[in-house]
């Protein structure tokens, strides 16, 4: 599977800043003094020009929201039981989560996914099965998971993508599920970003200042149990990560090769965008932050990612809600961008 994830990222080029300099061309020529709907037209020339369509079509959105459990949670890291991550999917599946409330807003499609939930699911469910294991086992004792299930997980992520192009999709968003993948994604923020391991970790589910400190403990337990290295990201991820965080690093590859927007939700999301970035550093260019985490560690991967959310109002849920909004603004830019009359048609005088 290296060979053909290798073969995959082989096809990921940055992007063609000619094609950002024609679609800002066009931004100019509206009624409006250049530059004065700010990220608004920024949005738009990116997508532009990831798309390579001087007037891509941007109508079919999907969210893709992957579940997993983490063996972790046996040393006493989240606020919650494990078992809420199954109880969780099936509230996506039934549609009463706020991912259902917003995705719906957005006119997107929530497509679930049991890449590794410690729960067996009744058949017939609105759920896209594929297991690799039931859920990680405890990093601070032992890796995480195999290098071949992590690289499974990954190429789940892949094909997901690959699947939501055939089925003519414009714009993918990856979202999670999984008590206790904050400790993971922590894991992996240090390991990537090399900051101390107290920097990147946060309360998670709303753990108090005493559990954060023992969540701090067991995170540097563990790194230095496995000693994950950044020059080998699927061996940090396997070590540390979590089976979810392995599948939106996949997504966010299948949807680069595919030259499709990924538009990132909080912490857990970006840390998926975080291992994809050191397999291929042009997957920057194919990423859209939609907002800022109140997660400590998140504001730093963006960072060292060099992205810039959208907004910041304070949310740290997950599941993708925070890429839900972000999908609303990036279709609000592709509408001006594509709906807006130019001076010329207008019949507005353009500024000397």
């Amino acid at each position: 599977m290296e060979y053909e994830l290798a073969q995959l990222t082989s096809q990921i080029t940055p992007l063609d800043p000619q094609w950002t300099a024609r679609a800002q061309e066009r931004l100019d020529s509206l009624t409006k003094p250049p530059g004065s709907l700010g990220k608004l037209e920024e949005l738009a020339a990116h997508y532009v020009a990831i798309r390579e369509e001087f007037f891509p079509r941007l109508e079919i959105k999907r969210i893709v929201v992957f579940a997993g459990d983490h063996g972790v949670v046996a040393e006493g890291v989240s606020a919650f039981p494990q078992e809420v991550t199954f109880q969780m999917v099936a509230n996506f599946i039934r549609g009463g989560a706020a991912i259902n409330v917003l995705a719906r807003q957005a006119g997107a499609r929530v497509e679930v996914v049991d890449i590794g939930v410690n729960h067996d699911f009744e058949p017939g469910l609105n759920l896209i099965a594929r297991k690799v294991a039931y859920g990680t086992r405890n990093l601070a004792q032992e890796p995480a998971m195999s290098r071949e299930e992590a690289l499974r997980a990954v190429w789940v992520g892949v094909e997901r993508a690959q699947e939501a192009v055939e089925d003519g999709v414009d714009v993918l968003a990856a979202g999670d599920m999984g008590i206790g993948n904050t400790t993971a994604a922590a894991a992996l923020a240090a390991v990537f970003t090399d900051r101390p391991v107290g920097a990147v970790t946060g309360r998670g589910t709303g753990i108090d200042p005493s559990r954060v400190t023992h969540k701090v403990a067991v995170i540097n337990r563990a790194l230095a149990l496995n000693r994950p290295t950044a020059d080998d990201p699927i061996g940090a991820l396997a070590a540390v990560g979590g089976l979810e965080i392995a599948s939106i690093a996949g997504l966010v590859l299948g949807a680069a090769a595919a030259r499709r927007p990924l538009v990132l939700d909080g912490f857990i999301a970006t840390a998926g965008a975080l291992v994809a970035a050191r397999l291929v550093p042009a997957v920057v260019d194919y990423l859209i932050a939609a907002h800022r985490s109140v997660e400590p560690g998140h504001q730093i991967i963006l960072d060292h990612l060099g992205l810039k959310p959208l907004v910041n109002l304070n949310m740290r849920l997950g599941e993708g809600t925070g890429a839900a909004l972000g999908i609303n603004l990036l279709e609000a830019g592709w509408r001006i961008y594509r709906e807006m009359a130019t001076f010329e048609e207008a019949g507005v005088a353009n500024r000397d």
